[in-house]
């Protein structure tokens, strides 16, 4: 595993991860514990809606885009969690079949002036599909370890 501490990462730096093809089984079951509206449960009344046919949780992308930058183990030994995302957006609906894949860019690292052990990272978290659409961007301030002596 190639983890990666706070003082590996520069502003520019880019990774991919692997993709995952969501099912409508899977659409549905996310629904139905976290997002129970129409248009993620039923394909009859999503057909009516205006996305025109079942749709995936914007929840259910963001979980799966972070996840699978997360499972790369690029911040495995780094990360001690995150105070936060900012400019959450969904950008195009995730449908049955879609694979996703996440792209993440180093925006900023910062290195803490009353923690010398570690520091913020800002990344750019872009879920895009097998058309090369993104469909979700956020960004994440993650709180990494520095490099050990």
């Amino acid at each position: 595993m190639d983890t990666r501490f706070l003082d590996d990462l520069t502003p520019g730096q880019r990774f991919t991860s692997p993709g995952l093809t969501l099912t409508e089984a899977e659409i549905i079951d996310f629904a139905w514990r976290y997002d129970p509206q129409p248009f993620h449960l039923d394909a009859n009344a999503a057909a009516d809606s205006p996305y025109g046919g079942l749709i995936a949780s914007g929840f259910q992308s963001l979980a799966i885009c972070f996840r699978l930058f997360i499972q790369s183990g690029i911040l495995a030994e780094s990360s001690l969690g995150s105070p936060g995302i900012d400019e959450l957006r969904w950008l195009a609906p995730v449908r049955p079949g879609d694979t996703l894949h996440s792209e993440i860019e180093v925006l900023e690292v910062r290195p803490s002036n009353s923690k010398p052990d570690r520091g913020i990272a800002r990344l750019k978290y872009q879920a895009v599909n097998q058309r090369g659409e993104a469909v979700l961007s956020f960004i994440v301030m993650h709180l990494l370890r520095r490099k050990p002596a």
